[in-house]
């Protein structure tokens, strides 16, 4: 299984234009097939009006479904060139749909393929990317008198804290650990706490680091 990846920072749009012709490039995070799709069929509804909506997207951590299309270009001219850009900059769980409003120059199909293939590398470039790590599920409960500072600790040992949950009996601060480090983890937690927190594992997701 993968221990990390990179995915797009967030939603947006870059624009360029080139010979006359409007170039938007969206990209947006989608962690499944659907999502992805379904971002698609919103930039269509969007621009009803534009001349082509090539889309490219990387689903999995591992990046093995990926999908291309060049909606009416030449063949080869645009979806391949999208999604060589996002497999060569390792981002995953990400949809590019690059809107094209024609300006009435031809390009060519060299000239097609560095104009979407550009578009998606400027955008990445704009809108940035964030990295995902595989945690450990992480709960850790402490009375009242101790959260404050546990958590400060926490964050200051660099630990991904997710949220932190005050109840009556006492305090529950959720957070991520890689696998391996567990164990060291629940000594240190013991040797900070003198062994008044207490500590479970459920499951583990990628979480943004």
């Amino acid at each position: 299984m993968v221990d990390r990846y990179l995915t797009v920072a967030r939603k947006g749009v870059h624009e360029s234009e080139i010979k006359r012709s409007r170039f938007l490039c969206l990209l947006a995070p989608a962690g499944s097939e659907q999502a992805a799709q379904a971002v698609i069929r919103s930039v269509r509804k969007e621009h009803p009006g534009a001349s082509h909506h090539c889309f490219a997207y990387v689903i999995g951590p591992d990046g093995r479904l990926h999908r291309a299309s060049d909606d009416g270009e030449p063949g080869g001219t645009a979806g391949t060139p999208m999604l060589q850009v996002l497999l060569a900059r390792e981002v995953r769980d990400t949809v590019a749909v690059v809107t094209r409003y024609y300006g009435g120059v031809q390009l060519g199909a060299g000239g097609l393929a560095r104009a979407y293939g550009g578009a998606v590398s400027a955008a990445l470039d704009e809108i940035g990317t964030t990295q995902r790590r595989l945690l450990a599920l992480v709960t850790v409960t402490v009375d009242h008198q101790r959260a404050g500072r546990l958590e400060n600790e926490l964050r200051a040992a660099g630990h991904a804290v997710r949220g932190v949950s005050y109840g009556g009996t006492g305090v529950r601060i959720a957070l991520g650990v890689p696998d391996p480090e567990l164990a060291a983890f629940r000594s240190w937690l013991a040797d900070t706490t003198s062994g008044t927190a207490g500590c479970a594992v459920e499951g583990s997701a990628y979480v943004d680091v």
